[in-house]
């Protein structure tokens, strides 16, 4: 196959069973078609049973994916799990001790940001003529490549100019750009982009500190507008919780690690063994994170943070989340279609993360309005369908499932914020139920994209925030 052929098929024709080429494998669609045949003739022969039955297990997921984060918590408060490269460390490591990188910046319709990505990337402390840049732009995106040659990146930065083909979304780009990489190491870095300036020498320090298992090291993401409106402060929360405490405890407990689409580190040998990126998956990161875990491998957090911009607006937010819940879902979806291997591979533990984190998430997004609707009629209205629906036995339990939990993401943005030196942030980390709302409404976006276009790449435009808008 030519590079384009490879970077879109590469994995289907390795693995189909791994591909997001198809949402649904024969056999989920004989299990769905089977399951809502059983629901319907549940409905119909006994109603009230079926319908506390279906409450009864919205509660048992919620409460599953309560204390699955709750343990995540506990772990994260009690031991740091981040690996930590000193700038002396770091600047140690002599030019010609360091391996070759490669680093890829895929850019969609990136013109009015791409000179500050050349920028960064050439502020980043490593030799040029150990450096391999590629610069992956769309052929037919004029602007954004016109643009980078006005930049006059430095001769180490290519410009790869990616052919037109479907599916038009990052994964494929950055398999392009890797069917020519020469780097012992390869990394990602998005068009708006700040990454530590030294984070690739601590990267290559840090893998000589762990075993050949350890496939990937990610990066903290933080914002670099966090300040610009409450949106931008609530997303600074959000990133601060898992960034700093919860995935760096989820990296330490031995299960599959969602990568962050950016920053993310990885031996390229890595790559021979478990395939390239899924170009049908649009969360390809979470997607490659869960593969490296199968594949008997693990990812570690590094201590280095790059700083992107924040979304400051809401429409361009709820595109962006409905991407992430959708990539989510079609994750899930791409690695249960053999559960019984899956557990084998992951382990129990591991399993149960997976189906928290990935399967777990947009479904507590889902759920969230519906349990606060519930909840509010009952003490409001006390209408007749939420008693029957709800009997003592379970509403207690559901009540404070819902309470419990809802506190929990309360606990875990404050103290996110703490931890990653966002004091100035807990108010906003305490008007954190109207963002929860936000997030529902995405979810509902995504979960009807999963249908209609599961591998439809959402755009999100940068350049929104104070510093691009005012050229610092």
């Amino acid at each position: 196959m030519n590079r384009i052929a490879v970077s879109i098929d590469g994995l289907h024709q390795r693995a189909p069973e791994l591909s997001a080429r198809e949402t649904l494998s024969k056999g989920q669609q004989r299990f769905l078609i089977g399951a809502l045949l059983l629901l319907g003739l549940a409905l119909a022969v006994a109603p009230p049973v079926t319908a506390i039955a279906l409450v009864t297990l919205g509660t048992a997921l919620y409460l599953f994916t309560f204390l699955g984060w709750l343990q995540l918590a506990a772990a994260a408060l009690k031991r740091p799990a981040l690996l930590t490269v000193s700038d002396a460390e770091a600047l140690a490591i002599a030019d010609d001790e360091l391996p070759l990188y490669t680093v890829l910046v895929p850019a969609y319709k990136e013109a009015e940001v791409i000179g500050q990505t050349i920028a960064a990337l050439e502020d980043l402390v490593y030799p040029a003529d150990r450096l391999d840049v590629k610069l992956l732009l769309e052929e037919d995106d004029t602007e954004t490549i016109a643009a980078a040659r006005a930049a006059r990146p430095a001769a180490h930065i290519h410009i790869v100019t990616v052919p037109s083909a479907d599916p038009r979304t990052k994964p494929k780009a950055c398999n392009y750009g890797l069917t020519t990489a020469t780097g012992e190491i390869v990394t990602i870095f998005d068009a708006e982009d700040r990454p530590d300036p030294l984070q690739l020498r601590r990267a290559v320090a840090a893998f000589r500190r762990v075993d050949d298992s350890v496939a990937c090291l990610q990066a903290k993401l933080s914002y670099h507008n966090a300040h610009q409106n409450v949106l931008t402060r609530w997303f600074t929360v959000e990133y601060g919780s898992w960034f700093t405490m919860l995935l760096p405890a989820l990296a330490a407990s031995g299960g599959p690690v969602p990568l962050g689409g950016t920053s993310m580190h990885i031996r390229r040998s890595v790559f021979d063994a478990i395939g390239p990126w899924d170009p049908y998956n649009v969360t390809e990161d979470a997607d490659f994170g869960v593969r490296i875990y199968r594949y008997g491998y693990r990812t570690a957090v590094l201590d280095s943070t790059t700083y992107e911009e924040a979304n400051s607006d809401f429409l361009n937010w709820v595109k962006q989340r409905s991407h992430w819940h959708k990539g989510y879902m079609v994750t899930w979806l791409v690695h249960m279609r053999h559960p019984a291997r899956l557990r084998r591979e992951l382990g129990t533990p591991g399993f149960l993360r997976f189906n928290l984190l990935i399967g777990g998430t947009p479904l507590v997004v889902l759920l969230n309005p519906v349990s606060w609707l519930v909840t509010a009629l009952w003490f409001t209205l006390h209408p007749a369908f939420v008693q029957f629906l709800f009997p003592p036995w379970l509403l207690y339990p559901a009540l404070l499932c819902m309470v419990a939990g809802n506190f929990f993401v309360y606990f875990a943005g404050i103290v996110g914020c703490r931890m990653a030196g966002f004091t100035g942030l807990v108010g906003a980390a305490l008007l954190a139920p109207l963002y929860w709302l936000m997030m529902s409404i995405a979810a509902v976006k995504a979960l009807g994209q999963l249908v209609t276009a599961p591998s439809k790449w959402e755009k999100t435009v940068h350049g929104l925030d104070w510093a691009v808008n005012r050229g610092d």
